[in-house]
């Protein structure tokens, strides 16, 4: 069996200065645990209701994320968990893809569907 991480909460303890390494220690241990993908969200804000905080709650950008896993895994898979077709010009969207794929050697997954809620894309003028 294949097991993959998934990501959703960055309200680490020590605040915003504590993302980043806690972020490169879970790409780590995931590793050395055998996970074959790891994962994020592609929201703009934190989902409300879903008990990883709110709209102000810590939500990285998907895309930016995974570069900064790339550079701190090795072999694990790296994708979103869906990418919101809604949020990226299509070819920009490809663009992002196949560089993160590059520099992660041939390790990025792209899985697109339709995407939407409130509080999202058309929060940032994004339609």
């Amino acid at each position: 069996m294949d097991v993959g991480v998934h990501v959703v909460n960055f309200d680490f303890p020590g605040g915003g200065a504590a993302i980043g390494p806690t972020l490169a220690r879970v790409g780590e241990a995931a590793e050395r645990a055998g996970v074959v993908n790891l994962s994020a969200m592609d929201h703009y804000l934190q989902i409300p209701g879903v008990g990883v905080g709110g709209a102000e709650a810590p939500m990285l950008e998907g895309y930016t994320t995974l570069g900064y896993l790339a550079a701190h895994t090795q072999s694990v898979e790296l994708q979103l968990l869906v990418t919101g077709v809604t949020y990226r010009h299509p070819g920009l969207l490809a663009k992002i893809v196949a560089t993160l794929d590059v520099l992660s050697g041939g390790r990025a997954a792209l899985r697109i569907r339709a995407a939407w809620y409130e509080g999202g894309p058309a929060a940032f003028g994004v339609s």
